[in-house]
């Protein structure tokens, strides 16, 4: 699932984002044995644990990976089973939960401008500030619409809303197949009826169309980004 920028409504700036930086999670050193990697994940929730060489990231060990590692070696006997993903500290908050889909962790470590590890975000901490988001909070119906890839613009989808007396609150891809693309919108302000009648007029198929209460089930059914990271 492809996550679009355009959420609209109260999005959280980069230096907010920053302020859930954990730098309690001590890195791993190349240098530790497995042994040592083995007893940090017993402690710890993490999926993953950074490996960091002289303030550089060098990795993401993985606790999946541990039971065919052999526990008396080093880590720098396994770099090339590290995983590699990281976020830089400019990075948006929601390109971060799109990195931590990508990567499927519960740790995502964060560098800064010039390459140096900081330490690393929480996915519970990150996925809160999703549930601030206008998209969850705010009163509203959701509705997926669908048309060609070639054949959309998120200028003429808030158009549509906002001809209807609605509010766009926020619009992500949801599926990307083909020359289709579908896309779920959080609308507020007015019932879907007209909107979905506007939306078929200017050649979108309507997949789905739900009022209120019902958006957040609709949402955990038609994607599985949301129904994995939302059940945390």
């Amino acid at each position: 699932m492809n996550l679009s920028p355009r959420n609209f409504g109260n999005e959280k700036s980069g230096m907010e984002i920053n302020s859930f930086i954990n730098y309690d999670v001590s890195p791993v050193s190349p240098d530790d044995t497995m042994k040592q990697v083995q007893e940090r994940f017993f402690e710890l929730v993490n999926t993953h644990l950074p490996v960091v060489k002289d303030g550089h990231l060098v990795g993401n060990i993985s606790e999946e990976d541990m039971g065919s590692f052999d526990l008396e070696k080093k880590v720098t006997d396994y770099l090339y089973a590290l995983d590699a993903f990281f976020v830089k500290e400019d990075t948006t908050w929601l390109e971060v939960l799109e990195e931590f889909a990508r990567s499927n962790t519960n740790m995502m470590p964060v560098l800064s401008a010039e390459g140096k590890y900081l330490g690393c975000y929480d996915l519970t901490d990150i996925m809160g500030l999703f549930r601030e988001t206008p998209f969850f909070n705010e009163p509203g119906g959701i509705l997926i619409v669908e048309k060609g890839s070639a054949d959309y613009t998120f200028s003429e989808i808030s158009q549509i809303v906002e001809s209807d007396n609605g509010k766009l609150l926020g619009a992500f891809i949801s599926r990307n197949e083909g020359d289709l693309v579908q896309l779920t919108l959080k609308v507020g302000n007015t019932g879907l009826n007209s909107i979905m009648q506007s939306f078929r007029r200017y050649g979108y198929n309507i997949v789905m169309g739900n009022e209120d209460d019902m958006y957040m089930d609709n949402l955990k059914e038609r994607s599985n980004y949301l129904r994995k990271f939302l059940n945390i």
